[in-house]
């Protein structure tokens, strides 16, 4: 059954990058403890290339949910081929626009394997 749902992700994919747009996801990753200093050394901030489609929420979306903001999007993301799942600590850069992550974050994962993230996106 997962090798049906791979072939889904592979549509998802193929059809994101031809109609969406190169998306950055960014996240921060803690610094060690450093013995010599006492203290942790600094973090690094990673980033990675996925495919993504930003949407306006609909106005039936607005009403449905009260926490959607006024200049809030829809970004959805190919699962396939991320080296690691966004998550709301993470930031998107998409059009050269720093966006934040805010609840809810949804995955879509039929039988363990992730096909598309969607992800409420703020800036």
């Amino acid at each position: 059954m997962a090798h049906f749902y791979d072939r889904f992700a592979e549509v998802a994919l193929r059809l994101i990058t031809q109609f969406g747009q190169p998306v950055a996801i960014r996240k921060s990753e803690p610094g060690e403890y450093n013995p010599e200093t006492g203290g942790e050394s600094p973090g690094a901030t990673v980033e990675q290339i996925a495919h993504g489609v930003l949407l306006d929420f609909t106005g039936q979306e607005f009403q449905n949910n009260s926490l959607i903001k006024q200049d809030d999007k829809k970004l959805k993301i190919a699962a396939q081929g991320l080296e690691w799942a966004p998550d709301l600590l993470n930031q998107v850069i998409v059009q050269g626009r720093t966006w934040t992550i805010v609840p809810p974050l949804k995955e879509v994962n039929p039988a363990g394997t992730p096909i598309l993230y969607e992800l409420q996106v703020r800036s």
